[in-house]
């Protein structure tokens, strides 16, 4: 799972960065199973997780007990709390599982220890930040702007995998649409 890892760093940096075999031995690889809670609300988040193979969903529970998913992430994806792994103060956040995976993951300890020491590493980090937050910002906008036929076919055109992988209801809510209008609607696409 460390080549993979190796090779997404080397695509962001364009080389392999320096002390990279000490930083890689810093990972744990992990293999939850589908449904796996890696993070429950008002938990510290103590790891960034990076995805090798799966899917984690990213969601809060409002007061009726309903979930609304901030974002879905896939394969070369780093996940976290950010708010609350960078504060360390308890989530309003899950991070779940939704399909079986293979993930690395790195303790917030050394997780701040080389980005304090590795420049390389610290610029991933950055570039990490920079990519949730406009992937956050891009998808919130869009959705405000769009009806609900066109925010499934802005997911067909811009995240296709997704549609194959996951179940309507959890499409739904990282679409925030109704289980039963995304039935409704997949039909006349």
């Amino acid at each position: 799972m460390l080549d993979v890892l190796q090779e997404h760093i080397i695509k962001r940096l364009g080389k392999v960065p320096e002390r990279f075999e000490e930083v890689a031995k810093a990972f744990e690889p992990l293999r939850p199973k589908r449904g796996t809670y890696l993070l429950r609300e008002a938990e510290v988040c103590k790891h960034v997780y990076f995805i090798v193979e799966g899917c984690l969903q990213v969601f809060v529970i409002d007061k009726n007990g309903n979930e609304s998913t901030r974002e879905l992430y896939t394969e070369e994806q780093w996940v976290t709390d950010i708010f609350g792994f960078k504060n360390q103060q308890a989530s309003e956040e899950y991070i779940k599982c939704v399909e079986p995976c293979k993930l690395l993951r790195i303790h917030y300890d050394a997780f701040q220890y080389f980005s304090a020491e590795i420049p390389a590493f610290a610029q991933i980090y950055q570039q990490i930040l920079e990519l949730s937050y406009s992937n956050t910002v891009y998808r919130v906008n869009t959705m405000t702007s769009l009806n609900a036929l066109d925010r499934i076919k802005w997911l067909i055109e811009n995240k296709p995998q997704l549609m194959t992988r996951l179940s309507n209801k959890l499409i739904a809510s990282y679409l925030g649409i109704s289980p039963e209008t995304m039935t409704r609607l997949k039909g006349k696409l």
